[in-house]
């Protein structure tokens, strides 16, 4: 695990309640550091994050990580206003805590955080069994490589959440899906009314996959319900 806070005191606390839970704790004090010991380091199971690190925004620095690779990522910050943790969730953070904090409620966030990153892995891995490839509406999509492919089999710019989204809707084609049917299928838990990050992370995969974002016919709304994926939609992207 790797704790990242430009204050040691906050990374020493953090590692003082994690390692006599049995974490193996590393720590990173900078932007620089951090970027350091995430390229190198690929035995990080997950990443506590100190939002207000160095001169950057702590939701890009999160979203750049995001790109790179699907890791928990628990942010652990002083910002404690509504909106800042709502903001927080949408842009990737899995979980939000603020300062001061008790390492109790940290332990019990980052086990369930974990819990439902193991399911979803067991859950992905069950599901690929089969088959490694799919067609779909979109083009196709390649489970073991985890890469979504355009009809001229050009790739799509996914993040691993927007694929882990689109192999959800794919492998239940034409059925409307629920948030909480979404969420248990991603994260193990159901969906909370108050968490928008579903809806923002589906935005933004609409925008990559639909020909025409303000009538889409791929990745459908169904107002009050959820959103329904169409197998067969009446204009099929060529592109």
């Amino acid at each position: 695990m790797l704790v990242v806070d430009d204050e040691p005191e906050v990374c020493a606390s953090l590692r003082r309640g994690l390692e006599p839970a049995g974490f193996s704790v590393c720590e990173a004090h900078s932007v620089a550091s951090l970027k350091r010991q995430f390229e190198t380091d690929h035995d990080i199971a997950l990443l506590t994050l100190d939002l207000g690190l160095g001169p950057d925004d702590g939701l890009k620095l999160i979203q750049s990580l995001r790109a790179s690779r699907n890791i928990p990522i628990v942010a652990v910050t002083a910002r404690a206003a509504p909106y800042d943790r709502a903001l927080g969730l949408e842009e990737g953070a899995d979980d939000y805590i603020t300062k001061p904090f008790l390492i109790s409620e940290v332990l019990l966030r980052i086990r369930n955080v974990l819990r439902r990153y193991e399911l979803e892995t067991r859950l992905a891995s069950q599901a690929s069994c089969d088959l490694d490839e799919v067609k779909t509406s979109v083009g196709a999509l390649n489970f073991r490589k985890r890469i979504a492919y355009k009809p001229n089999r050009e790739q799509y710019d996914l993040t691993d959440m927007e694929f882990d989204i689109l192999a959800v809707f794919v492998r239940h084609p034409d059925r409307i899906l629920s948030r909480d049917d979404i969420m248990m299928r991603l994260k193990g838990r159901r969906w909370a009314p108050t968490d928008r990050t579903l809806d923002g992370h589906v935005a933004r995969l609409r925008k990559k996959i639909e020909p025409n974002l303000h009538a889409p016919s791929i990745l459908r709304t169904v107002w009050g319900v959820g959103y329904v994926y169409l197998s067969d939609p009446p204009h099929a992207p060529q592109s």
